[in-house]
C-alpha cells in the first residue's frame, strides 16, 4: 500500500523556471534585478538535445532564492513578467545551481561554471563549493599532476591552478589546502634532491 501525500503548503523559498531569450523581453534581466532578490542565471543552454537527438531551443535556467517562503502564484507572476516557463519548487539550491552547468550530469552537454551568473548578492562560490570528498579528489588530482609534470614549487602549482583550473583547483588550493600542498611539494623537492 503506497502512502498518500497531502498538499499542505505550496510555498517554498527556492524556485526555478526557464527563460527562452528569443521570446523574453529585451530587459528581462532588469525585470528580475528590480525584484531585489537573490537569483542565479545559467549559461545559455544552446547544446542541449531532446530524447530523439534534436536540438532543444536555446534557454537559460533561472533560480530564485527568497528569504521567506513564496507561493506558486507569487513566483508565477515573476516568471510571467519575463515570459518564463511554469515555475517549480526546488529543495536544494546547491543541486539546482550545479545543474545549471550539468556538473552532475556527464551525459548532458557541459557548460562552464564561470558562465553561471549570480545576482542580488548571492554567494555563488559558497553554493558551488565542493564537498569534502570532492576536495579530496581535487587534491589527489593536483598531487598526481605534480608527480607527472615534475612540479616541485608551490608557485608553479598556483600558476597552473589559476590559469588552467580556475574553477576547480584554484579555490580548493587557496581556501582549504595551501599547507597540505606546500608541505607535499617541499617533501617532494627534498626527496628528489636528497635533502
Amino acid at each position: 500500500m503506497s502512502a498518500k501525500c497531502q498538499k499542505s503548503d505550496d510555498r517554498a523559498r527556492n524556485w526555478t523556471f526557464i527563460v527562452y531569450p528569443e521570446s523574453a523581453p529585451e530587459n528581462w534581466v532588469e525585470v528580475l534585478e528590480d525584484l531585489h532578490v537573490q537569483w542565479v542565471e545559467s549559461p545559455l543552454h544552446d547544446k542541449d538535445l531532446n530524447g530523439d537527438g534534436t536540438a532543444k531551443k536555446p534557454h537559460k535556467h533561472i533560480g530564485l532564492f527568497f528569504d521567506g517562503k513564496k507561493t506558486y502564484e507569487q513566483v508565477c507572476e515573476v516568471a510571467q513578467a519575463v515570459n518564463g516557463t511554469i515555475p517549480k519548487r526546488t529543495l536544494n539550491a546547491r543541486s539546482l545551481v550545479r545543474y545549471f552547468a550539468h556538473l552532475d550530469n556527464p551525459e548532458k552537454a557541459q557548460y562552464s561554471v564561470a558562465e553561471v551568473i549570480a545576482h542580488g548578492g548571492i554567494d555563488l562560490q559558497s553554493i558551488l563549493a565542493p564537498s569534502s570528498a570532492e576536495r579530496h579528489e581535487i587534491v589527489k588530482a593536483m598531487m598526481t599532476y605534480c608527480e607527472e609534470n615534475d612540479i616541485t614549487e608551490f608557485s608553479d602549482l598556483c600558476v597552473i591552478a589559476m590559469t588552467e583550473h580556475a574553477d576547480d583547483w584554484f579555490p580548493v588550493l587557496v581556501d582549504h589546502n595551501t599547507i597540505v600542498m606546500q608541505t607535499y611539494l617541499t617533501s617532494r623537492r627534498h626527496k628528489l634532491h636528497g635533502n
